[in-house]
């Protein structure tokens, strides 16, 4: 029992010590943040509470508004969550469960795709969407580049493939077509994926800055990160408080990441897909 219960002890210990040291950097950046004296020492984790203030949101949203910023950016990533959860669910069942000629070559070029610097891509991309469909200075053309994610695909395909063939088979003699199996039967077994490509998702596009400015230079339509880049870069130096500033900035780009995570967390748990299939 002292054995279990020190063991029991130390595990806690260690992992009490994992999160504070996961969790001091984003401490840290909220205090900078709201200082209105930088003190870069150690003890400026622990500040003094007549020097804290938020002065320094003050100082962005007087450059930038915040507001439109961050509707700016949930317009660019939801239209991207919306067309990565859509169409990584229907390309990820077909290539786990149909039975098609050129899935096996099709799940390859998925792969293949991941290998690929999106870098390497944006110039061909920028005229293709600029030049030639006219989307310059459009949500469309920020969202268009990032519509269909390969690493949602290939993550709905290993998830369905792990479903027990013999629920499709039943469905099937019970009359339900493809569209319903995928409704009724994978996808709520899968819902661990769902918050995966939604959360893997999200973090790409939130904190994407240089595809948005390459495509709109218009200030009322630029996604938070790229108002924050710009202001960071040419802005913030000017003020009263560059570095309050600068923490300020990426509290405002963090909280949302990090909000959506914590309330999606609890929600990872693994399902008994075996359930639903006797013996």
């Amino acid at each position: 029992m002292r054995r279990a219960l020190g063991s029991k002890v130390a595990l806690y210990v260690v992992l009490s010590l994992g999160a504070i040291a996961f969790l001091f950097p984003f401490y840290y950046m909220v205090v900078g943040s709201l200082q209105t004296d930088v003190d870069p020492t150690p003890a400026g984790a622990f500040p003094d509470p007549a020097n804290l203030t938020g002065d320094n949101y003050a100082a962005i949203n007087e450059r930038i508004n915040l507001l439109q910023g961050l509707l700016n950016s949930g317009i660019f990533t939801g239209g991207v969550l919306l067309g990565t959860v859509v169409f990584g669910v229907l390309a990820g069942y077909a290539l786990a469960v149909l039975q098609w000629r050129g899935r096996s070559a099709t799940f390859a070029l998925a792969l293949l795709v991941q290998v690929i610097p999106f870098q390497l891509l944006m110039i061909p991309l920028y005229v293709m969407i600029a030049r030639d469909y006219g989307l310059s200075d459009t949500y469309m053309g920020m969202i268009l580049p990032f519509f269909i994610n390969s690493t949602a695909v290939i993550i709905f395909r290993q998830y369905f493939l792990q479903l027990p063939p013999d629920l499709f088979s039943a469905a099937r003699i019970d009359g339900a077509g493809e569209f319903r199996l995928l409704w009724s039967v994978a996808l709520p077994l899968v819902r661990p994926a769902l918050l995966t490509a939604v959360l893997l998702t999200f973090i790409g596009p939130w904190n994407e800055f240089l595809w948005p400015f390459l495509i709109t230079k218009e200030a009322s339509m630029q996604p938070l990160a790229v108002s924050l880049a710009n202001f960071i870069s040419n802005i913030a130096a000017s003020t009263s408080n560059p570095f309050g500033a600068m923490m300020a900035g990426a509290v405002v780009l963090a909280v949302p990441a990090v909000t959506l995570f914590i309330v999606f967390q609890r929600y990872f748990t693994t399902n008994d897909l075996g359930s639903g299939v006797k013996g």
